[in-house]
């Protein structure tokens, strides 16, 4: 399949760039996904960032992958403090990931992220109280994939913040999309 000067990826034989560049992305947003928010920790500083990236991908030991834009701030500090959590976001908090698609304004004598009231983790990156349920992971493996990296996570500590069977979000819930 030859490369087309600005299309990211092979075109099939046949296919018009631009509209199978655009088809690929429809198919590609179909897949169903959650929204997290995932928190990163280095030193003093921390950060929440939105994120749709994140599964388990391992059960033994328990390994959940969240993939992070290299030139994110949370990719830094994930890679200098060696850790991460994933808050999984209530259903009903839908507005809540428009909060963190930027760096966050930390009150540390508040323990708030953009007034979001959180707590640290045993690893010491940020939970969110609101969170129906969290994980806090250490860096297993992290793998380079094109503009962003994959961040293997161990997790060492879990818990509910809401009912179990609270509906979390997901990306269908929102008008937002990301992939492709």
């Amino acid at each position: 399949m030859p490369l087309i000067s600005g299309i990211v990826g092979p075109v099939p034989e046949g296919r018009e760039p631009e509209e199978y560049d655009k088809l690929r992305r429809r198919v590609m947003w179909t897949m169903p996904g959650g929204l997290y928010v995932i928190g990163s920790r280095a030193g003093e500083r921390r950060n929440a960032m939105t994120a749709n990236w994140a599964m388990q991908v391992s059960s033994d030991p328990k390994l959940v992958a969240v993939g992070v834009e290299k030139e994110a701030l949370t990719h830094e500090l994930i890679t200098e403090g060696g850790a991460f959590t994933v808050n999984i976001v209530d259903r009903e908090d839908r507005a809540i990931v428009r909060k963190f698609t930027k760096p966050v304004e930390v009150d540390a004598a508040a323990s708030t992220l953009n007034g979001f009231p959180f707590h640290d983790g045993l690893t010491g990156a940020p939970v969110l109280d609101q969170a129906v349920a969290w994980l806090d992971c250490r860096v297993h493996t992290a793998v380079d994939a094109g503009a962003h990296t994959l961040f293997l996570g161990e997790v060492v500590d879990a818990g509910f913040q809401k009912p179990e069977d609270t509906p979390v979000l997901r990306m269908e819930d929102t008008r937002l999309n990301y992939g492709g």
